[in-house]
């Protein structure tokens, strides 16, 4: 999806649609800049920690931007730079860039998070999940836990730790393990795992799954 078809769908839920604010996820932290919130109806304006989002609100940074969101019920997520999403009423849509999502640990049931995109969704129901989108690629990796890929084409997939599936040319690879020392790599180096001062309540899952591959 376009970032004007993002935007055209933001202006068109009706105010009686939004929900009571406290039922709403929340901008939580915004580390670096810019990065902006685009409401339903309203202009674009920079992102603020304690920002409400309502349903059809478009996310969107540019380099070194990014931020952090809170759903109510323990789903949470980082946008990452260059990124373009759309909040609904139950998932979150990524147009391109990077997000990485998880589940607070010991949440009450609850819905999964799940993560669209123009080729597939990513959902979560207690696990740590990045995705990495562009218009000829898209990257899915399970940073912990169990994460299960529905594509557009019909096909499923269930990543284990460490695993990532990518779809690429028109066509899904098959799940790949990552060694240690590769996703020790990614984990040096990811800005979605660095420079917040927000907790990632399953960063200690994730790295005792880091020492536990090959």
């Amino acid at each position: 999806m376009t970032f004007t078809g993002l935007v055209v769908l933001a202006g068109i839920l009706p105010a009686q649609a939004r929900g009571s604010l406290s039922s709403l996820p929340k901008v939580v932290e915004v580390p670096s800049r810019p990065a902006y919130v685009i409401p339903p109806r309203e202009k674009e304006s920079d992102a603020r920690p304690g920002q409400s989002l309502v349903p059809s609100t478009v996310l969107r940074t540019r380099k070194p931007g990014r931020l952090q969101v809170a759903f109510p019920d323990g789903r949470r997520f980082r946008l990452g730079g260059d990124s373009l999403a759309l909040i609904g009423r139950s998932d979150v849509e990524l147009s391109r860039g990077q997000i990485i999502g998880w589940l607070i640990p010991g949440r009450a049931d609850g819905p999964p998070l799940r993560i669209r995109t123009r080729v597939g969704t990513a959902s979560i129901s207690g696990t740590t999940v990045f995705l990495e989108a562009s218009p000829e690629r898209l990257r899915i990796f399970s940073w912990e836990g169990s994460v299960q890929v529905e594509a557009r084409d019909g096909q499923r997939f269930s990543l284990s730790s460490g695993e990532e599936v990518i779809h690429e040319n028109g066509a899904w690879s098959p799940p790949r393990q990552l060694s240690r020392a590769e996703a020790t790599q990614r984990r040096r180096v990811s800005t979605l795992l660095h420079g917040f001062s927000t907790p990632m309540e399953t960063l200690p899952a994730l790295e005792r799954e880091l020492d536990r591959l090959p």
